[in-house]
């Protein structure tokens, strides 16, 4: 289906109009009951569904659908259908049939068979772009009848976390699955979920209307359109929420974020999310190749204050390297606390009772606010115990490709902003700390073979609490030997007019504001 990149004249008059009476009376004009202003950060760098990798997963969550969703924390299962009424495993975990709803229908005509979910998966895989290495562990996809579709494994995999995944799992009609990602990105799609795209204008603006056809039907109140306006400065997306021209915003300046439920108008919804911060220590290199130096650094950092100053307070310090919302954290794992005396105490065992003469590197992402904020943070708690550190923020660009020319040249600590592609445990433990040949994610050179065996055995085990519980043992590995120091758990907030209800906050989707379940009383 073909998109316009054009206006829509009658929404943009609506809010026009709205502005205006906010100029002149200094009030909110409401907008209508059956249309969503959103002012929302988020670009898209691709409109085609099997190479998406970034924020234009605001739009795609809502236009396409996968076979399973992950449900929101404190449901009653951890799964919940999309695309599949149910689903199986074989015994031995390697087999999986799902069984398709009968009557979806595509955007634009098409019909949901086994063969459409099987050429998703295909065209996806092939195409090698995006996520898709997340389907490494599918061997082959058969076609059992028009409604049922069997994925055999080539190793026992968490196949329900993969097809259920934010990316590389969205489920495209039959009539263009066959089509290159230059189709997709000059504004066609062809989903099944309850919005289509009418229109987009590149970091600019989109704009959603609802598809007429959707399985789900639209017997409860639901938004005929949704408008995204792409709003870069936090304050100007506070000015639009505060005078009724947005319904909903994804930033507002922080400090404004602190006291926004005190306005009259307007709320904050906060939620939990898989985004956490880890400080990644070079352990192949002095002083961090000292195990009791690590260990010092972890109680020396102010974990309460860089919550408060580098995250405004919406977050809390991490026990361990799996967010607590996310399956497979492990709550009982050690948590390191700020403590001086202890951290002097290692210090001095390590061999060092005066400090470390030379200085250490740090490298941060300089366009990441949140680490700009707490980096001064490190560097005035680490010089209390003898560690001098030069702080050199760099482009994140710059700056992985530092981390990935290996730990000789590499800096000797690097912050680094981390949220999984699925929701298992093992898609963190791998990439940041899984011993790797060549540099790629893994920023503290960390080698345990020991770990890496823990966590391939937890991620090809059919029984889901054997799992956990190998997940949980190379945590407390990885905590005991402190090749990185896990700071901060995030936790994200919208913000929103009173009159919006429906705000769903789901971190298995990041910032994902499901449209359908919303609407204004």
């Amino acid at each position: 289906m073909k998109a316009k990149v054009t206006r829509t004249l009658s929404i943009l008059s609506i809010l026009a109009v709205v502005l205006m009476v906010f100029a002149v009376y200094g009030q909110a004009a409401k907008l209508p009951k059956n249309i969503l202003v959103y002012a929302c950060t988020d670009s898209t760098t691709t409109w085609d569904p099997s190479a998406s990798f970034s924020t234009e997963l605001t739009y795609i969550a809502n236009i396409y659908e996968p076979l399973v969703w992950v449900s929101p924390p404190g449901s009653a299962k951890e799964f919940r259908p999309g695309l599949a009424e149910r689903w199986e495993k074989s015994a031995d975990g390697l087999t999986w049939k799902f069984y398709l709803r009968k009557g979806v229908k595509f955007h634009d005509g098409g019909v949901l068979t086994a063969k459409a979910v099987k050429d998703s998966f295909d065209r996806t895989k092939t195409m090698k772009k995006g996520a898709s290495f997340i389907l490494g562990p599918i061997e082959e996809i058969k076609v059992l009848d028009d409604h049922t579709v069997q994925f055999n494994l080539k190793s026992v995999a968490p196949l329900e976390r993969i097809v259920a995944s934010a990316y590389a799992a969205w489920i495209i009609s039959p009539k263009a699955v066959g089509n290159d990602q230059k189709w997709f990105d000059a504004g066609n799609e062809a989903g099944s979920g309850p919005y289509m795209l009418e229109s987009a204008k590149p970091d600019e603006e989109i704009v959603l209307k609802k598809f007429d056809g959707y399985w789900g039907g639209w017997d409860k109140p639901h938004f005929e359109r949704v408008v995204v306006k792409i709003v870069k400065e936090a304050s100007v997306q506070e000015q639009m929420i505060d005078s009724g021209v947005a319904d909903l915003g994804n930033r507002i300046p922080v400090e404004s974020s602190k006291t926004f439920d005190e306005k009259d108008c307007c709320s904050r919804l906060v939620g939990p999310s898989y985004l956490n911060y880890a400080l990644h220590l070079n352990t192949q290199k002095p002083p961090f190749d000292n195990i009791k130096v690590r260990q010092a650094v972890s109680y020396a950092m102010p974990y309460k204050d860089m919550v408060d100053i580098g995250l405004g307070g919406l977050g809390q310090q991490a026990r361990g390297p799996i967010p607590y919302t996310q399956f497979g954290h492990d709550k009982d794992v050690y948590q390191y606390t700020t403590d001086l005396a202890k951290a002097k105490k290692l210090m001095a065992e390590a061999g060092f009772p005066d400090g470390i003469k030379e200085k250490v590197i740090y490298t941060y992402a300089a366009e990441n606010q949140v680490e700009k904020a707490f980096s001064p943070l490190i560097k005035e708690s680490l010089a209390k115990i003898g560690i001098d550190v030069d702080i050199r923020p760099m482009i994140w660009n710059a700056q992985w490709d530092l981390m990935k020319g290996g730990p000789e040249k590499a800096q000797h600590m690097g912050a680094l902003l981390w949220w999984p592609t699925f929701s298992d445990p093992y898609d963190t433990l791998y990439s940041l700390w899984h011993s790797e040949g060549k540099p790629f994610f893994n920023f503290s050179y960390y080698r345990n073979p020991e770990y890496d065996d823990l966590i391939d055995k937890a991620y090809t085990s059919p029984d889901v609490e054997q799992a956990k519980a190998l997940y949980a043992k190379a945590q407390k590995i990885l905590v005991e030997e402190a090749p990185s120091v896990y700071l901060m758990d995030v936790e994200l907030p919208v913000f929103v007019r009173n009159e919006l209800k429906g705000y769903v906050i789901n971190p298995s989707y990041p910032r994902v504001p499901f449209f359908y379940d919303m609407h204004k009383e």
